[in-house]
């Protein structure tokens, strides 16, 4: 069994997963877990960009998308925040169907699958879209928002186009379906699709074939290469991990992974006190044409939490 970690520049960690060291994770049929701590009490505080540094980089965002060199971007920045968890707490009491931790380095608790391998048959999940689950009306609201509609079917189109690189008969088996997920004390409701594509061989070069697709196009955007020349011009800080993939492989019958989202960065930033300690949180959403700079604002600080 391989584990393999890729960060948003396409740097590339993989080893076998019998000799990982400090590395823990956990797939909905497959965990390395480490030994369970005690559960203290959580305290929680953030510390968020100021909303004029976002306005800057959304206005050089939306200039950009008037001069046609993007439809579609993925604005993220980091936030500072005080935890009395620490990381491996974080990864073991955080509920996600992805969860990462990477010799305290980094925690993630991710609620999207980047792609699945079964057989010959290669699925993706793009996930976008996300509304506070307790809006009256808030599935109707999600799923007839024009703006919400014209950036989901955006990201599936450049998944089914990335699908076509490395496979054939791409097809969207479910468009804008609805996964209800834990925010903090909130509940969010997440729209995400299903799109299929058949591989010949894929055992002989799945890591070749992995790379082919990234980054993944909902932390990117479209058109993607010209798109990640503006992310890391308007963003100014490097990603690192956050947004890039990690999964495990047999190579020979299945092979699962993950977008490194919802993700806690430890800097070794000064401890405020001994209660609390300070990490980056990085977080954001997708902007187009017909984007609210003050919604998509409140997103990026609402994506802030640890799911308990």
């Amino acid at each position: 069994m391989k584990f393999f970690l890729i960060d948003f520049d396409g740097n590339i960690f993989i080893d076998d997963v019998k000799n990982l060291k400090n590395i823990y994770f956990s797939f909905p049929a497959f965990k390395l877990l480490p030994k369970k701590p005690q559960k203290k009490t959580l305290l929680f505080k953030k510390n968020p960009i100021s909303f004029e540094r976002y306005q800057k980089a959304f206005s050089e965002v939306i200039e950009e998308i008037k001069k046609g060199n993007t439809y579609l971007l993925n604005l993220t920045f980091p936030t500072e925040i005080q935890t009395s968890w620490n990381l491996l707490e974080i990864f073991y009491f955080a509920k996600a169907p992805f969860k990462l931790y990477f010799k305290d380095k980094f925690v993630c608790f991710s609620p999207e699958r980047f792609v699945r391998i079964e057989g010959n048959k290669i699925y993706t999940y793009p996930m976008k879209g996300t509304i506070d689950a307790h809006i009256p009306q808030a599935k109707e609201l999600i799923l007839n928002n024009q703006k919400e509609m014209a950036e989901h079917t955006m990201v599936v189109d450049l998944l089914r186009n990335d699908l076509g690189i490395i496979g054939k008969n791409v097809k969207v088996n479910k468009f804008r379906f609805i996964d209800k997920i834990k925010a903090g004390d909130k509940e969010l409701l997440q729209v995400s699709s299903e799109i299929e594509a058949t591989l010949e061989n894929w055992q002989k070069n799945w890591l070749e074939m992995i790379l082919k697709m990234l980054p993944a196009g909902s932390i990117s955007g479209t058109p993607k290469k010209k798109t990640v020349e503006i992310i890391k011009r308007v963003e100014g800080y490097k990603r690192g991990f956050y947004t890039g993939i990690f999964g495990i492989t047999d190579e020979k019958t299945f092979l699962d992974s993950a977008v490194i989202i919802r993700y806690i960065e430890n800097k070794k930033c000064k401890m405020e006190n001994k209660e609390l300690k300070t990490f980056i949180y990085k977080s954001g959403g997708g902007i187009t044409i017909d984007s609210n700079i003050k919604k998509e604002y409140e997103e990026l600080v609402n994506k802030v939490y640890i799911p308990v």
